[in-house]
C-alpha cells in the first residue's frame, strides 16, 4: 500500500535514510522523539519534498506521478495544520464537497454529531481535541484508502485520544485501507497499531509487530556477575546501571526459564525506545 524504498533526504544537520512499508489492511506506527525524522518521512510520502535518492510508492505507483484523482485517495491529519479558526463547520462543508468527488456529507455530519462538534460555532472556539476530531472527520469522509496522521494526538487529553482512536478503528473496518500514524507518545500506538517502526536521527532502529513487542520483549535487571554469566544470544542492547546492567531482550520467556534468579520485567515500548537509543547494541 505504501513503501519507502531507500528514501534519502539531506539537510544541513539532518539526513533521512528510510526503508519501510505499510501493508494493506495495516495500521503502522512510526515512533520516535521530536526531530527523529517522522515529519520528514510524511512530507516525502505526501510529495511535499522531493527525496535526494530512493522512491516512495503508494497505491501501486510512484508518489511523484500522482494525479489529482490519486491524491483524493489520501487522507491527511497533521498536528500543526487545520481549518481557519474564523470558519464554522458548516462553512467548510462546501469546501470539502468541491475538493473531493467522493465526499460523504452524511457520514461527516453524523461524526460531527457523535463527537459533539457544533456546526454553527467558530472553530477557533473549539478545544484542541475538538479541532483534531474535526480534522479526522474531514480526512476519513471522502473514501480515502490511505490515512496519514502525524503527531495527531499531541495536546489531547485522555478522553479525546480515546475518541480519536475509536474513529480510526471504525475507518479500518472497511477492507483495503491502511494508516500510517506517528507519535512520540508510545501508549497511543499500543492499542491500535499492527506493527511499529522506531526511528532515530533519520534511521530505523527497530521494526516489530506490536503484539510481539509487548508479549515477547523484556528488560533484564542483573548484577555485574550475573551479566558476565548471561547467555547474550537474545540480548539486543544493554546499559550500565548503578546496580549492574539493564538488558533488552526479544525472548523474555527464554530468560525466565533459564535464569530464574534474575529480575525480568515485561517489555514496554518506552523501555525499548530508551534501550535502543541509549543502550549499547549487542
Amino acid at each position: 500500500m505504501l513503501k519507502f524504498e531507500g528514501v534519502k533526504k539531506h539537510y544541513k544537520d539532518f539526513e533521512l535514510n528510510l526503508t519501510m512499508e505499510v501493508p494493506e489492511g495495516y495500521v503502522t506506527g512510526l515512533i520516535g522523539a521530536n526531530g527523529a525524522g517522522k515529519s520528514t518521512a510524511f512530507k516525502a510520502a505526501l510529495g511535499l519534498i522531493r527525496p535526494d535518492a530512493g522512491v516512495v510508492k503508494m497505491l501501486g505507483k510512484n508518489v511523484e506521478d500522482f494525479t489529482v484523482q490519486d491524491k483524493e485517495r489520501i487522507g491527511v491529519v497533521l498536528a500543526d495544520s487545520g481549518f481557519s479558526g474564523y470558519l464554522r463547520v458548516k462553512d467548510i462543508l462546501p469546501m470539502l464537497e468541491s475538493m473531493y468527488h467522493k465526499f460523504q456529507k452524511e457520514d461527516f455530519l453524523e461524526m460531527c454529531k457523535k463527537y459533539q462538534l457544533p456546526l454553527d460555532k467558530k472553530i477557533k472556539e473549539f478545544s484542541t481535541g475538538m479541532k483534531r476530531k474535526l480534522q479526522i472527520a474531514a480526512a476519513v469522509s471522502h473514501g480515502a484508502d490511505v490515512l496519514f496522521m502525524d503527531e495527531s494526538t499531541a495536546g489531547l487529553d485522555v478522553m479525546a485520544r480515546d475518541e480519536m482512536l475509536d474513529i480510526l478503528r471504525e475507518y479500518m473496518e472497511t477492507p483495503g485501507r491502511s494508516i500510517l500514524i506517528s507519535s512520540h507518545i508510545s501508549t497511543d500506538l499500543e492499542g491500535i497499531c499492527d506493527d511499529i517502526y522506531m526511528i532515530d536521527e533519520g534511521k530505523i532502529l527497530l521494526h516489530e509487530e506490536t503484539d510481539k513487542l509487548l508479549d515477547q520483549y523484556g528488560l533484564l535487571k542483573v548484577k555485574a556477575d550475573q551479566y558476565e554469566a548471561l547467555d547474550k544470544a537474545y540480548i539486543l542492547a544493554h546499559k550500565k546501571e548503578e546496580y549492574g546492567y539493564s538488558c533488552l531482550t526479544n525472548e523474555r520467556q527464554y530468560y525466565q526459564e533459564n535464569y530464574p534468579d534474575i529480575t525480568i520485567e515485561k517489555g514496554k515500548i518506552d523501555d525499548v525506545i530508551i534501550m535502543m537509543k541509549r543502550g549499547q547494541q549487542e
